[in-house]
């Protein structure tokens, strides 16, 4: 998606919602590449934080921006995937126990330190440090914000990544999905798995009562954006099973496919991650196995024109 400069988001675009009383999101538009939300509970001895940004000038706004809610510090974050978006920041908040699927850590360490060059557009990531996890569960965990129940659960298989949580506040009737849902943006399951994700959204997601849902990226919506996604989701396995039959690398298929309806989305190249994705299952591999997410990552860039990916974090 081509814009001006103008129309470039920067740190003061973000916004905070109060989805319920002391419950926050804290959305950062335009939601593309490495511009993702997060959220944080308020109680009366501390915040808990539902992930982090992606650059230390990102975190320190996020910081900044809930401690115009509450002095008190900072005691719990909580990692709803790997992803460095949503953990590279985890570094900043020292004073906190950092809780998340063992995967979660697992793939902090093996993903390492952010890059740019030459897949996306220089990023100003400033002086990250790796800061996984270090408290880990391997189906999930009950938190307590003053009298508030927080049930924090791994998905039980992969989707987004291999190691997705959810956030879910009974009481309240809200859940934090992280990246298993894009608000206005292409899903991205190149660490993941396509029908992984259509089953998690379908049997795990779905069946919660939930009235508002805060995505990894995008604004806060109802559970109408559950069917968005998985109408994309299908769509890219149906694209991907025809490449398959017909012999055709994912790049191809990506090339010779209408985006249709799903033309409006966000960072459209994804589709080709998502093909790949595809392919190694429908190839036979296991759900969310190791591929070369270089080389999807490279055929990204192709379908892109040869152009870096774009990035405004």
């Amino acid at each position: 998606m081509s814009s001006s400069a103008e129309d470039h988001p920067s740190l003061g675009d973000a916004r905070l919602v109060e989805v319920s009383e002391n419950v926050f999101a804290y959305l950062q538009p335009d939601g593309s590449w490495w511009i993702n939300n997060a959220g944080f509970f308020v109680g009366k001895n501390g915040v808990v934080s539902i992930d982090g940004c992606s650059t230390a000038a990102r975190t320190k706004r996020y910081i900044e921006t809930i401690a115009t809610v509450s002095t008190k510090p900072v005691h719990t974050m909580v990692n709803t995937h790997h992803h460095g978006d949503h953990t590279f920041g985890n570094y900043l908040f020292d004073s906190a126990t950092i809780l998340g699927h063992e995967r979660t850590r697992e793939d902090v360490l093996h993903y390492g330190l952010p890059f740019d060059a030459p897949i996306f557009e220089s990023v100003e990531w400033g002086p990250v440090e790796l800061a996984p996890p270090f408290v880990t569960y391997q189906s999930g965990v009950k938190l307590w914000v003053d009298d508030l129940p927080v049930e924090l659960s791994y998905v039980g298989q992969p989707a987004h990544t291999t190691n997705d949580s959810i956030v879910w506040v009974p009481d309240r009737s809200v859940l934090f999905v992280g990246d298993l849902l894009f608000n206005g943006g292409t899903p991205f399951l190149l660490m993941g798995s396509v029908a992984g994700a259509i089953e998690v959204l379908e049997n795990v997601i779905k069946p919660i009562p939930a009235t508002t849902i805060v995505p990894g990226h995008g604004d806060v919506c109802g559970p109408e954006l559950i069917d968005d996604v998985l109408d994309y989701l299908r769509f890219v396995m149906t694209v991907a099973e025809d490449g398959v039959r017909s012999g055709v690398s994912p790049l191809e298929a990506a090339r010779e496919t209408q985006l249709g309806r799903f033309a409006h989305l966000l960072d459209p190249e994804r589709i080709v991650g998502n093909l790949h994705r595809a392919y190694a299952e429908l190839n036979g591999a296991e759900p969310g196995a190791r591929i070369d997410t270089r080389a999807a990552l490279a055929d990204m860039v192709a379908y892109n024109g040869g152009r870096r990916l774009t990035c405004y974090a």
